[in-house]
C-alpha cells in the first residue's frame, strides 16, 4: 500500500512539473533598436540564488540577444567590472541604478532579469533600459515550470532506493521520498532539467524581442 501511495504521489508531481512556458512583451513606441550596438546584462535578481545559476540564466538571455543582432557584455564580466568601480550591487535592481551601471560600462542599454518566484513554477521579467534616461525600451514577462519538481523527485527516489537496499525499512523509505519531494532537495542549483525549463521560458519571454535590424525576407 505504501508503494502504491508513493507511486501516485510521484506521478501527480511529475505531471505538475511539466507545465508549458508562456510569455509576452512590450516595446517603446518609435524607438530604433539599430542604435543599440552593444548591451550589457547587469543583473539577475529574485528567488534564484548563487552566481553560477545567475550567470547561466544570463547566458541563456545573451543567446537570445545575439540571435537578434546585439553584441552582449555577459553578466559575469559586468559583475567584475562593476566590482572594480566599487559599484553597489543593490543599486542595479532599479532602472535608474541599472542605467548608472550602463554609463560605467559604456553601453547604450542594459538588461535586467528578475525572477520573483522560483518554486515548482517560476515567473520572470526581462527588461531593457536606456542608459541615458532610464526609460524602458523593451519589457518581456512570462511564467512556466522550473523543472525543480522532477529533479527533486528523482533525487529523493534514488536516495530512498539506497535506503531500502541498506536498511529495508518501509517507513524510512516513505519518509525519504516524501521528505525529499516536499523539502526541495537540491535548493536553487540548476540541474539539467531546471536549465532546460529556464531556457525554454527565456525563449518564450524573448520571442518578440526586436531585432536590431529588420529581418530580410
Amino acid at each position: 500500500m505504501r508503494t502504491v501511495c508513493i507511486g501516485a504521489l510521484l506521478s501527480a508531481l511529475v505531471v505538475g512539473g511539466c507545465a508549458s512556458s508562456k510569455g509576452e512583451s512590450y516595446v517603446k513606441a518609435g524607438y530604433s533598436f539599430a542604435n543599440l550596438e552593444k548591451v550589457a546584462i547587469v543583473e539577475v535578481s529574485g528567488a534564484v540564488a548563487g552566481d553560477a545559476a545567475k550567470n547561466q540564466i544570463g547566458d541563456f538571455c545573451a543567446m537570445e540577444l545575439l540571435k537578434r543582432g546585439y553584441t552582449v557584455v555577459e553578466r559575469a564580466k559586468v559583475q567584475a567590472l562593476l566590482k572594480e568601480q566599487e559599484f553597489q550591487a543593490s543599486d542595479i535592481t532599479s532602472d535608474e541604478g541599472a542605467a548608472k551601471a550602463g554609463k560605467i560600462l559604456n553601453v547604450p542599454a542594459v538588461v535586467i532579469i528578475s525572477i520573483p518566484t522560483y518554486k515548482e513554477n517560476m515567473n520572470m521579467t526581462i527588461k531593457m533600459v536606456d542608459v541615458q534616461d532610464a526609460s524602458v525600451l523593451w519589457l518581456g514577462s512570462g511564467f512556466g515550470s522550473t523543472g525543480r519538481t522532477l529533479s527533486t523527485i528523482v533525487g529523493a527516489a534514488a536516495g530512498a532506493a539506497v535506503g531500502a537496499a541498506v536498511g529495508g525499512h518501509d517507513n524510512r523509505v516513505a519518509g525519504g521520498v516524501i521528505g525529499g519531494v516536499l523539502g526541495g532537495v537540491g535548493g536553487y542549483a540548476l540541474s539539467p532539467q531546471q536549465a532546460e525549463q529556464v531556457q525554454k521560458l527565456i525563449k518564450q519571454v524573448c520571442k518578440d524581442l526586436p531585432y536590431r535590424f529588420p529581418m530580410k525576407k
